[in-house]
């Protein structure tokens, strides 16, 4: 009779076994196994339900947040160009060295500078000029409809970086919803499980004491004087 030659297992298959995706798979997958309740089988079946939402639903949910905020920068900042226009002044004074900060970065100085409205108007203020610039130098700056300085609308590198940080604190905070629901289910099972072993120790438990307590009781030998454990 031929004798079967025993199967190689892969080192692929042992490793799956021993590392804790095997574990996992061992612990979660659905089989035959004649041991494991029906709590496990519905736990494991509602946190692969939280495990295929997270990965079909954190994608889309991502995608439509990084949507709505690049729409809604690109909205203030078309409204910010509208109600605001870049004009020209000229430095009344000379400006100071760049000012240093504890960070090491430097920061350009305040100057005072005058420049016209669109009414034709002239107006006076501190604007950012370059490191020793001379009065009379020419600086950019932004007014809004009243002639007051404002900040430069908003660009499209930074409709792009608001729709980046939507998208991963978007897609972050369903993660950790679903986690909080799986630990919450989880909890939930457990307390079930430990109530449920309770019960049958409270059923089985007086069985198995009577029976240690009839074993430990002393037995007295027959013809003889003394007892026997």
């Amino acid at each position: 009779m031929r004798q079967r030659t025993p199967r190689r297992r892969s080192w692929l298959g042992g490793w799956l076994r021993a590392s804790w995706l095997g574990s996992v798979h061992r612990r979660w997958w659905p089989d035959r196994n004649p041991i494991r309740r029906a709590s496990d089988r519905a736990e494991a079946l509602l946190l692969g339900g939280l495990v295929a939402a997270f990965l079909a639903g954190a994608p889309l949910a991502g995608l439509a947040a990084s949507h709505a905020a690049f729409a809604s920068t690109l909205r203030t900042a078309t409204a910010q160009r509208a109600s605001s226009q870049q004009v020209r002044a000229v430095l009344l004074a000379d400006a100071p060295g760049l000012l240093s900060t504890g960070s090491g970065a430097s920061i350009r100085p305040s100057v005072p500078a005058r420049w016209t409205t669109r009414d034709g108007m002239s107006r006076t203020g501190e604007v950012p000029a370059a490191g020793h610039a001379p009065a009379g130098s020419m600086v950019t700056v932004w007014i809004d409809r009243a002639g007051r300085l404002t900040l430069a609308p908003s660009q499209a590198g930074q409709a792009t970086g608001q729709a980046v940080l939507a998208a991963a604190f978007t897609v972050s905070s369903v993660g950790l919803l679903l986690m909080c629901i799986g630990i919450a289910v989880r909890y939930r099972f457990d307390c079930r499980r430990m109530a449920d072993l309770d019960a049958e120790w409270r059923a089985v438990g007086p069985h198995w004491s009577n029976r240690l307590l009839a074993r430990r009781r002393p037995r007295r030998r027959a013809g003889r004087g003394h007892w026997q454990q």
